[in-house]
C-alpha cells in the first residue's frame, strides 16, 4: 500500500475534500504499469459507464470476504446479465407498488415503539428498519432471530473503524457470517417465496442456484438493500430536525400523501436528493477493469488498468454544486433531469438496481415518521459522518428524543 492508498484508507474524508476541485477529476491511486485510478470528471465517468458490459468488476477489498465471491455486484457476463434480469424487474416501475402496504406497516411498527420521552439512536432505527423491508422483499420474511444475528454480524464486521482498519492492515479478511448463520439464511429463502424464490425454484433464467451462491445473492441484497438506504434515511430525518423551515414544508405534505409518489411531496423529495449529495450511499462506485488499452480524457490506459467512480468526490466538486458543503435542497427544485456529476447509485451496467425501491422506502419511511412523531435531536454536532464498509452513514452517536406523539 502506498502513500495515497493509505492516507485514502486512514482519513478518507479529509483525503477526499483536500482533492475534490482538482482540476483533472482523475487521481493515480497506483502507478506503474497495471495504474488504479480515482475517477470524477464527468466526462470521463460517463465514457467509463458506457464502456460498463465491456469491463470487468473485480470484488472490494473489504466486501469481498462478507458477501461472497459469486456476489451479483461483481459477476460478470451472460451470469450478471441474468441476475439483473431476475431481480431488476420486479424491484422498479409500476410494480413498487406491491411494496407500498409492506413498507407502510413495517414503518408504523416501527414508529409505535417510539413513546414520548423515548430517546433513540438514529442510525441504529433507521438500520433496524430497512433490514426488516429487505427481508420481507428478499426472503418472504422478517423472522426478528434471524435478523438481529444478521446485525450482530454486520455490526461486528464493520461498526468499528478501527477494527475494519486492523484487518485491511494485517492482511485479514473481516469476519464471515459462519456456516449456521449461511444454513439458516439458505433456508429461509427456500421457504419464504420473496425475491429469491426462482433462484430457488430454477424457473428463472439463472436455473436451479446452488446453496453457495444463494447465500451470496441473499447477504449481497439484503447488506446492499439497507445499509445504504438507512443512512440516507437518517440522514435526511437528521437535516429535517436541524432545519424547521424545511421540516414544516415537508410536513405540509405529508399530512396529506404518504410519500409513495414524489410528484406528490417535491420538497421531501428535494430534502432526500440533497441528502444523497451531501452524504452519498457509498463514497466510491464499484472497481472497473479495463480489458483492452482504452483513451481516457487523451491519456492512454492500458488493459487492466482498474478505474474507480468517486461518488463523494463528484458530489463535491464545486464546478458541479456551488458551495459544495452547504445543505441546500433547492438545488433540486423545479429541475428536470439530472444534475451533472450527480450519481448517488453510481451508473452503467452496475446502476443500483434497488435505487427505486430505497427512494420509495426513504420518502414513506420519513413521511410516517414526521406524521406521526415530534423529534428533537440530542447531540446535534454527532452529526458527523461515520464510513461502515464505504457506507456513508452518520455517527452511532447521534440520538433523537421523541417530544410527543401527533397521533
Amino acid at each position: 500500500m502506498n502513500r495515497i492508498e493509505l492516507a485514502l484508507a486512514v482519513a478518507p474524508l479529509r483525503f477526499l475534500h483536500a482533492h475534490a476541485d482538482d482540476p483533472a477529476a482523475m487521481l493515480d491511486l497506483r502507478t506503474g504499469a497495471v495504474p488504479k485510478i480515482l475517477v470524477w470528471h464527468h466526462e470521463a465517468l460517463a465514457e467509463v459507464f458506457r464502456q460498463d458490459p465491456h469491463l470487468r468488476h473485480p470484488g472490494s477489498r473489504s466486501l469481498s470476504p462478507l458477501l461472497g465471491p459469486r456476489s451479483v455486484l461483481w459477476t460478470d457476463g451472460e451470469r450478471h446479465t441474468a441476475y439483473r434480469a431476475a431481480f431488476g424487474a420486479p424491484l422498479r416501475g409500476r410494480r413498487l407498488t406491491a411494496y407500498h402496504g409492506l413498507i407502510a406497516e413495517s414503518a408504523a411498527e416501527a414508529i409505535d415503539a417510539l413513546r414520548p420521552g423515548t430517546v433513540f439512536r438514529l442510525a441504529e432505527w433507521t438500520r433496524e428498519l430497512a433490514l426488516t423491508i429487505v427481508a420481507r422483499i428478499v426472503l418472504g420474511e422478517a423472522d426478528p432471530v434471524l435478523l438481529r444475528e444478521v446485525t450482530t454480524w454486520l455490526e461486528h464486521a464493520l461498526g468499528s473503524r478501527r477494527r475494519l482498519l486492523y484487518h485491511r492492515f494485517a492482511g485479514r479478511s473481516l469476519p464471515p457470517s459462519g456456516p449456521a448463520l449461511d444454513a439458516r439464511l439458505v433456508a429461509a429463502a427456500t421457504a419464504g417465496g420473496g425475491l429469491m424464490s426462482p433462484l430457488v425454484s430454477g424457473e428463472g433464467p439463472l436455473g436451479p442456484v446452488p446453496d453457495g451462491e444463494l447465500r451470496d445473492q441473499i447477504v449481497s441484497l439484503l447488506f446492499a438493500g439497507h445499509e445504504t438506504s438507512a443512512s440516507a434515511t437518517a440522514w435526511t430525518v437528521y437535516w429535517l430536525t436541524r432545519r424547521p423551515d424545511l421540516r414544516d414544508a415537508v410536513l405540509s405534505e405529508v399530512e396529506v400523501h404518504d410519500g409513495a409518489d414524489p410528484a406528490a411531496v417535491p420538497m421531501l423529495q428535494a430534502v432526500i436528493s440533497e441528502a444523497l449529495r451531501l452524504r452519498p450511499p457509498v463514497e466510491v462506485a464499484g472497481n472497473r477493469a479495463l480489458t483492452r488499452p482504452v483513451e481516457l480524457l487523451g491519456r492512454r490506459l492500458p488493459a487492466g488498468a482498474v478505474l474507480t467512480p468517486g461518488i463523494y468526490l463528484a458530489h463535491h466538486r464545486a464546478e458541479y454544486f456551488p458551495s459544495p458543503h452547504t445543505f441546500d435542497p433547492g438545488r433540486f427544485l423545479g429541475r428536470r433531469g439530472t444534475p451533472e456529476g450527480y450519481l448517488p447509485f453510481g451508473g452503467g451496467s452496475r446502476f443500483c438496481l434497488g435505487s427505486q425501491l430505497g427512494l420509495l422506502e426513504i420518502r414513506m419511511a420519513t413521511a410516517a415518521l414526521l406524521r406521526r412523531r415530534v423529534l428533537r435531536c440530542v447531540n446535534p454536532r454527532a452529526g458527523v459522518t461515520r464510513l461502515r464498509g464505504h457506507a456513508m452513514a452518520p455517527s452511532a452517536r447521534l440520538c433523537l428524543e421523541v417530544v410527543s406523539c401527533r397521533d
